[in-house]
């Protein structure tokens, strides 16, 4: 099978474009299920193999400085977030797939005043040599 041509790359990218638009809204991160013990020597969770409180719904991302940022999701938030975090894996595999046709786009595209690359893909041009000096260093 032969590579796509320029025109060919072009219009897949302007696919990709157009499916990215249609995206809608997403977010980044995850939504955990938790169970936590209260801390009260009385309460039920206090109790040997009682899971604890919950379940308590948590949406957290990273945040700056590569801090863990959390909120705890009302009951019914937690479908709509885990709907947009879907459409965020979405939003991030289309955009992978743009990267790669944009940089086929650019390989494929010649340079200006050059009808194609001068060294076949996957070959290495490399510097021409360079002299050494012979006899002791300084």
């Amino acid at each position: 099978m032969s590579e796509p041509s320029l025109s060919e790359l072009e219009a897949e990218r302007d696919r990709l474009y157009a499916r990215l638009s249609r995206v809608g809204d997403f977010r980044r991160g995850s939504v955990s299920e938790n169970w936590r013990k209260c801390g009260k020597p009385g309460c039920a969770c206090a109790q040997p193999g009682h899971r604890g409180h919950g379940p308590r719904m948590l949406w957290t991302r990273s945040g700056s400085g590569g801090k863990t940022v959390g909120r705890q999701l009302a009951a019914e938030e937690v479908e709509k977030v885990r709907a947009e975090l879907a459409r965020h894996a979405e939003f991030t595999e289309i955009s992978r797939q743009i990267v790669e046709v944009s940089e086929r786009i650019c390989e494929a595209r010649p340079a200006a005043g050059t009808a194609s690359p001068s060294v076949p893909e996957g070959e290495k041009g490399g510097s021409p040599p360079r002299s050494r000096r012979r006899g002791p260093l300084r």
